[in-house]
């Protein structure tokens, strides 16, 4: 049941999908607090957030980006749906949220300033393949922000319980972003153990 439970962290769906996106809401917060300022944003900033789940990082990128534009993408529908209702009336005249794929994004090529994804790079398919796709829809000199809470692939305590979940070492990220042309890689770690990634694309 709990194991159950836990694959709504892969995909949210039904009342099980709704009862985790608020959890991570609440729980990622601190990841959030913590993160999120390393990101150089101007008022007018247009942000993609990839693998928004429930949105709370929409509303902080809005507050931090009022004269700007926020989209948030996941693949799961009702992470879209939920993520919709948090953002409110900022939807549609400030912030759009879309279904789809981090591998194929539906955006033009140098749209964003900045791209973000929190706690989602572990269920992409072909993450080589998605920093490519968010290379080209960031604009020269914009920024990558990868965080991740989990960062030792030797500890299975996620992996045995959620089918299809990958957690990377700070090693092997930086040399993710290195090949995909990315510069400036920052990592940054918390005593927690959470991982950030901060790098460039080269204007």
């Amino acid at each position: 049941m709990l194991k159950q439970f836990f694959q709504n962290a892969k995909q949210p769906r039904g009342f099980w999908g709704r009862s985790m996106l608020s959890k991570m809401n609440a729980g990622h917060t601190p990841l959030s607090h913590w993160a999120l300022p390393q990101l150089r944003l101007a008022e007018d900033s247009h942000v993609l957030d990839i693998g928004c789940g429930g949105g709370a990082n929409l509303l902080r990128l809005l507050k931090r980006c009022p004269q700007g534009q926020i989209d948030g993408l996941d693949y799961a529908a009702e992470s879209v749906r939920y993520s919709r209702k948090k953002v409110g009336r900022a939807l549609g005249e400030h912030c759009r949220v879309t279904q789809g794929d981090a591998g194929q994004l539906p955006y033009p090529e140098q749209s964003f300033d900045a791209v973000t994804a929190f706690e989602t790079i572990y269920f992409w398919p072909d993450l080589p393949k998605a920093l490519g796709e968010i290379w080209r829809v960031l604009k020269p000199g914009g920024q990558i922000l990868l965080v991740v809470a989990a960062a030792d692939p030797t500890d299975h305590t996620w992996t045995d319980m959620i089918e299809g979940m990958t957690i990377y070492s700070e090693a092997e990220l930086t040399e993710l972003l290195n090949q995909a042309n990315y510069t400036q890689i920052s990592p940054q770690r918390h005593a927690r153990g959470w991982l950030s990634l901060l790098a460039t694309r080269p204007a």
